[in-house]
């Protein structure tokens, strides 16, 4: 069935699965899955009624999702909040708890990483044959996605163009991800720099990340799917990869479901942080459908080449990234220059009375506009240089906001 824009909504959450006292990687999301599956075996999903379980492609890590699209995300991270706490007594006498943020600060992909060992088994050996998944772009990246549905080609155009201005500003709302093996990485996310590079092998899979200007079905397929199952045709002759999901680009088409599937998002410290971005978002894309600030015409008009920059601008240094150029401030009624932060914040004033944002998006939301996003609270937690001692120290600590629901400040 689909739904029209803005009918509904589907979240998906990654956690990855450490040592409850040392915090090391324990690829155990086979047991966590086998515990609650009706068979008593590892299935890959198993829906426990609104939320679901699921694994991803490395053993380590734990997928929560909306089993089917919510009509509204109020009340929905109290849902997530549940089903972690049912994961933490399932965890707890295993030794291990799941691990909030998008990069585990320590972890070494090259001995550690282990891929998801049941079905899909052909698939993830394909992508590890082709883009060997043992590196951080694949093993150590956990995100929120947010579902947002369409109907027909005429909405898909109008979202997917909305979609393309709001990726580029993300990292500066949600970047979790400042500290690699380690080391403080110099990039407040992290795990976007790894992730526009794991399909290098074959480019045409993510691209630039911001996706090409296509508003409808066929002018996607010309320009985004033909030439990357073309590109993969070579090393992946039995078409196994061969399908919708094999785009990584920020946002992706599902036209098998009717969705747009926007994945730029680090996961945060506790659900109630994911919702709120979440709803700010959705409420961002929604204006911006509805042509608040500008046409949808004026959106379609920006290219990759303006849109890109402000991503890399972003994802280094979060909120205080710099918006110059006029074409895309206009598509958001600004006539000056602006940091990443400030249009957050301007869009927030605009959005918060007069739009569905959910209440429970005011505290959170106020905090990270404040404060900066998880990750510059992170860095401000473990100092300059910071030894191991202080990483562990500071991620227990975000492991036990996830447990509790608690803001990282």
């Amino acid at each position: 069935m689909s739904f029209h824009l803005f009918e509904r909504f589907g979240i998906e959450l990654e956690y990855m699965i450490v040592d409850r006292e040392t915090l090391a990687v324990r690829p155990i999301a086979d047991r966590l899955l086998a515990s609650v599956s009706p068979s008593g075996e590892p299935e890959s999903e198993v829906d426990l009624g609104p939320i679901s379980w699921s694994n991803e492609l490395a053993a380590h890590v734990v997928e929560l999702k909306t089993t089917e699209p919510v009509a509204s995300l109020s009340g929905l991270a109290g849902q997530f909040q549940e089903h972690l706490g049912r994961m933490d007594a399932i965890l707890a006498p295993m030794g291990a708890c799941l691990l909030p943020t998008a990069m585990h600060p320590l972890m070494d992909p090259n001995t550690e990483a282990k891929l998801w060992p049941h079905d899909f088994g052909p698939i993830y050996r394909t992508f590890d044959r082709i883009f060997d998944c043992r590196g951080h772009g694949w093993s150590n990246l956990q995100s929120m996605h947010i579902n947002l549905p369409f109907c027909g080609d005429e909405e898909f155009a109008r979202l997917h163009a909305a979609i393309r201005l709001i990726l580029p500003i993300l990292p500066a709302l949600a970047a979790s991800s400042p500290i690699v093996e380690g080391r403080i990485s110099g990039l407040l996310d992290t795990r976007l720099e790894f992730y526009r590079h794991n399909c290098r092998r074959v480019p045409e899979v993510t691209c630039r990340v911001i996706p090409e200007p296509a508003f409808s079905r066929a002018e996607y397929n010309r320009l985004i799917f033909e030439p990357m199952y073309a590109a993969i045709a070579p090393l992946d002759p039995e078409g196994i990869l061969r399908h919708e999901w094999l785009n990584a680009r920020g946002a992706i088409a599902r036209f098998d479901r009717s969705a747009i599937e926007i994945r730029l998002l680090d996961v945060q410290e506790c659900p109630r942080a994911d919702l709120a971005i979440a709803s700010l978002v959705v409420e961002a894309v929604r204006g911006l459908v509805e042509e608040r600030w500008s046409s949808t015409e004026t959106q379609r008009s920006i290219p990759v080449e303006v849109l890109e920059p402000i991503f890399l601008d972003c994802l280094r240094n979060g909120e205080r990234a710099r918006i110059d150029d006029p074409a895309y401030r206009d598509c958001f009624g600004l006539d000056v220059a602006i940091d990443a932060g400030g249009l957050w914040r301007r869009l927030f004033a605009s959005l918060r009375t007069t739009t569905g944002l959910i209440s429970e998006a005011e505290e959170p939301l106020e905090l990270l506009l404040d404060r900066g996003p998880l990750a510059r609270r992170i860095l401000e937690a473990v100092g300059p240089e910071p030894d191991r001692s202080a990483i562990v120290r500071t991620y227990d600590t975000l492991g036990r906001c996830l447990l509790d629901d608690r803001l990282f400040r």
